[in-house]
């Protein structure tokens, strides 16, 4: 191969808009940028090498051919360099892969169509939905459509040829009631239609049509009197209103808008894409790119612009950003100051800014090969919620009062990932008359947490409260009455899904089954249970030990609490002498309660 002269090709190179790709000796690409002006563009890298940093200047050195294809503007050199990216994978690029790694919901337009999960992206087989970086939301979505419709679950032909010939017969989600037997011919293909028609709807962002679906048939069905025909169609009108009010609303006015905000560091950039449609957020993923060379955010910024957009498939004529692109794109770029789309700005970069700790966080776990598995099951807890310092000193709330009876609380202690046994508290509840967890669990914080204070002892840092939304709150309240509310994190964990709840947030946080962080926090709960109940099973039996001595004529509560905390047990007062019964409550006391055992074992 020919010397590479710069000079010399610099000089053939228009001025105009395009794309330009670098070889290197043998042959491949390993660049592909582009830019406004080519000529300008890159000529930089070879005039101002001493401006590049290192990165810059090795593959500068490797440069030994430049093409160039000239385009009409700078969007269309945009669209051609993401296309090209992808298709080249040069090792200088940022790289762009057709991502396979998310799954879709696809709706195929087969007869009696079928609804489904899948991460291959066939469009000739039906239209798909997604991609789905959130696989809750996804899931919510089917479990929906299961609870509203009767769509097939099987992967029968069912052509008209097909049923008319008596080819299948139904099987158990037909007799279960989940599907109406469409294979024989029992559900016609115009009213299975009218419900995958809302199935796209939904998908689309749109649940008012549905909305008034379900209304329509209601009010016909009661109007006919066919009460439980309308109660069913009532039903289906909630599980939609449930989903509805789990679902982010940004706001309806602000209609169709992408979002896409952009922070980075040297290594990487991370961004957060949120795709809003009828001002309900149907899509959000956050992701990280690493650099390859000093690439700008705006720079980057533009390429996922049409990444993410293509990804998700958005037609939406506005994206609001935190910063502005450089180049002049096909739709209107926002940096809002006020209003709502200020509000969805913010929710953006919050989102961003997390991600980015969570992702620093973890590199500094990763890069420590001494870091202990205490240190990074408590990183890895601080990053799930979100807590400013590491939680080295844990302290657990429970309540334990079996059929209502002898009520109590404790509190356990954990620092650095383990219990600390000798910080365990047992609370007698003592505000609280019969069984009231809430309040029972006001008292034990307060009395807690005043005690610490004035003992001018330092505060946990994280509690947590077995119980959901109701304790969470209970234990809240005594916070505020202290007023340390808001100085140390405080969650609640409910039993039945491990749902981790936030003070003030309806939602919960659900982490995954399998982390160490949530697995930390259920031992903890699990402890504070134990402990709980321990205390609670001993009280009630010293309490019916104590009602038994009662049982002695002569002998009140003060003095069989005496005996049992003197000889520990009614056993132990049973087999003793009247002489040591007569050191500890009198002789005439004493004879009696041997009278009384005497007679027992008689009878």
């Amino acid at each position: 191969m020919p010397e590479f002269n710069y000079k010399e090709e610099l000089s053939r190179i228009p001025f105009d808009p395009g794309v330009y790709r670098y070889f290197d000796e043998s042959g491949d690409v390993i660049y592909v940028g582009k830019a406004k002006s080519l000529r300008n563009r890159v000529s930089s890298y070879f005039l101002k090498s001493n401006q590049h940093d290192r990165k810059t200047k090795r593959l500068v050195s490797q440069i030994r051919r430049i093409e160039y294809t000239i385009v009409l503007s700078e969007w269309d050199a945009l669209l051609l360099e993401n296309q090209l990216i992808k298709e080249l994978q040069p090792k200088f690029n940022i790289l762009l892969k057709d991502d396979k790694t998310y799954p879709f919901i696809c709706v195929t337009d087969e007869p009696f169509p079928r609804v489904f999960v899948t991460r291959n992206l066939d469009r000739k087989i039906g239209t798909f939905y997604g991609p789905f970086a959130q696989l809750r939301s996804m899931h919510a979505l089917l479990d929906m459509f299961k609870a509203l419709y009767t769509i097939r679950s099987c992967q029968l032909p069912l052509t008209a040829t097909n049923i008319a010939a008596g080819k299948f017969k139904v099987c158990l989600e037909y007799h279960i009631g989940n599907c109406k037997g469409p294979c024989e011919g029992l559900q016609s293909a115009e009213d299975y239609n009218v419900e995958i028609e809302q199935v796209h709807h939904i998908l689309k962002g749109n649940l008012s049509q549905p909305q008034q679906y379900f209304k329509e048939k209601m009010l016909a069905a009661a109007e006919q009197m066919a009460f439980e025909q309308a109660h069913l169609w009532k039903t289906k009108i909630e599980h939609l209103s449930v989903f509805q009010s789990k679902a982010t609303v940004i706001n309806p006015k602000i209609g169709n808008i992408d979002v896409l905000t952009i922070v980075s560091d040297e290594e990487a950039a991370y961004l957060n894409f949120m795709k809003i449609k009828r001002g309900y957020m149907v899509a959000a993923q956050t992701l990280e790119i690493r650099k390859k060379l000093d690439e700008s955010d705006a720079e980057i910024l533009e390429m996922m612009i049409v990444e993410m957009r293509s990804k998700y498939g958005s037609e939406a004529k506005e994206l609001i950003s935190n910063i502005k692109p450089e180049l002049e794109m096909k739709l209107e770029v926002l940096v809002p100051q006020i209003g709502d789309k200020k509000k969805l700005l913010d929710m953006s970069m919050k989102n961003v800014m997390y991600f980015r700790r969570e992702k620093a966080e973890r590199r500094e776990v990763e890069a420590s090969a001494t870091s202990s598995k205490k240190d990074r099951v408590l990183i890895r807890l601080k990053t799930d919620l979100q807590l400013k310092t590491l939680p080295r000193h844990i302290e657990c709330f429970d309540n334990s009062n079996i059929q209502g009876t002898n009520p109590v609380s404790a509190m356990v202690c954990f620092k650095e990932g383990k219990p600390s046994k000798k910080d365990y508290r047992h609370f007698n509840i003592k505000t609280v008359v019969g069984p009231n967890d809430f309040a029972s669990m006001n008292e034990v914080v307060g009395r807690r947490y005043l005690r610490l204070i004035a003992e001018n002892e330092s505060l946990p840092d994280l509690i947590v409260i077995d119980g959901g939304k109701g304790q969470l709150s209970a234990a809240c309240d005594a916070l505020k009455s202290l007023g340390i509310y808001g100085q140390v994190p405080i969650i609640g964990i409910a039993k039945r899904l491990e749902e981790i709840y936030f003070p003030e947030d309806s939602l919960p946080l659900y982490i995954d089954k399998k982390s160490e962080s949530l697995k930390l926090i259920q031992q903890i709960r699990d402890e504070a249970h134990r402990f709980a109940i321990t205390f609670h099973r001993d009280k009630r039996s010293k309490a019916s030990l104590v009602s038994e001595l009662e049982g002695v004529d002569g002998v009140g509560k003060i003095t069989a609490t005496k005996l049992l905390k003197h000889f520990g047990s009614v056993r132990a007062i049973r087999e003793s002498s009247v002489e040591e019964l007569a050191g500890l409550i009198g002789m005439d006391r004493a004879k009696k309660v041997r009278a009384y055992f005497d007679k027992m074992a008689q009878d």
